[in-house]
């Protein structure tokens, strides 16, 4: 009966590829990232939620007739710092009598009763859309607003939008920030984690090397291999992210609203890329590295 030597024994462990151990560790790190991917995307999308809150009130000339009314009102909807919902321009008119009904109620003061006249005025409330939020921009819609003929005064909390503005880019740099050196640790771990599996295929390589392959054949079938684990490690943590974020959703009803799904599938397919990327380049070093050693380094 035949027997196996321990230096069999030994080449047969050695030449054992940790398949499930590289897929796990690939996909755990993409999930991590993809989870921090979808805190940026759902921070931008409060983000524009907050500024898309951002109103003006257009206060407009006395004695406008119902046509001037109604030509002003169209000249505002089709400015296009005017924020959308659905189809329909976020203009809204508010007459001088539900002004005086909306302070009465605010207040319980009635000034028109002892001013004998309601000295409020007719106005336009707009609402900004998210790309033309910031403070310079409202600044000329406002100048560009009051040029339009019928329009008496603009108004906006200037000092608020300027407070939330500055926080709103407080929080994306140090949300970037993040984002980068968590890419960098997950850039790291899968790279040593290829590396620590390849570390059983160094005598592998070495004996292709001393049958004469070229350093492009032993490389191929390594980095098709890595490349290949880095897509099904990517599809893996999107399938989990996809999973987390659908209960998510089912469970906090009010995140819904946070909800892109275009971007969560750009975020998918960023992962699946950033496996397959990562994998190819992480083993590429690694099988370089062992080719340059020499018999009694790879021991």
């Amino acid at each position: 009966m035949a027997t196996t030597t321990p230096k069999t024994v030994k080449k047969k462990k050695l030449g054992n590829y940790p398949h499930a151990m590289v897929v796990f560790s690939i996909s755990l790190a993409l999930f991590v990232i993809g989870l921090f991917g979808m805190l940026l995307i759902h921070a931008g999308k409060l983000s524009d939620i907050v500024k898309e809150s951002i109103e003006m009130q257009v206060y407009l000339d006395r004695n406008l007739t119902q046509v001037q009314l109604d030509r002003l009102q169209k000249t505002l909807a089709a400015k296009e710092f005017v924020a959308y919902k659905g189809d329909t321009a976020q203009v809204r008119f508010l007459s001088k009598e539900e002004g005086a009904k909306a302070f009465l109620e605010e207040t319980g003061e009635d000034f028109t009763a002892f001013l004998g006249d309601n000295p409020l005025r007719d106005t336009y409330v707009i609402r900004i859309n998210a790309e033309s939020s910031s403070s310079a921009q409202l600044k000329g819609i406002k100048n560009d607003i009051e040029g339009i003929e019928g329009v008496y005064e603009v108004q906006y909390v200037e000092s608020l939008i300027e407070s939330i503005n500055s926080n709103i880019q407080k929080i994306s740099i140090l949300l970037l920030g993040f984002a980068a050196i968590l890419v960098l640790v997950v850039i790291i771990l899968i790279n040593n984690t290829i590396k620590l599996a390849l570390y059983s295929q160094r005598f592998l390589i070495r004996s292709m090397q001393l049958v004469g392959a070229t350093s492009f054949f032993i490389q191929r079938p390594f980095l098709n291999r890595a490349a290949f684990q880095g897509i099904i490690s990517g599809i893996v943590a999107s399938i989990l992210l996809f999973a987390l974020m659908q209960y998510a959703y089912r469970e906090i009803t009010e995140l819904s609203l946070l909800k892109d799904d275009e971007q969560m599938y750009m975020l998918m397919i960023a992962l699946i890329v950033l496996g397959a990327v990562i994998g190819f380049l992480s083993s590429y070093r690694a099988v370089r590295k062992y080719l340059g050693l020499s018999l009694d380094e790879l021991y």
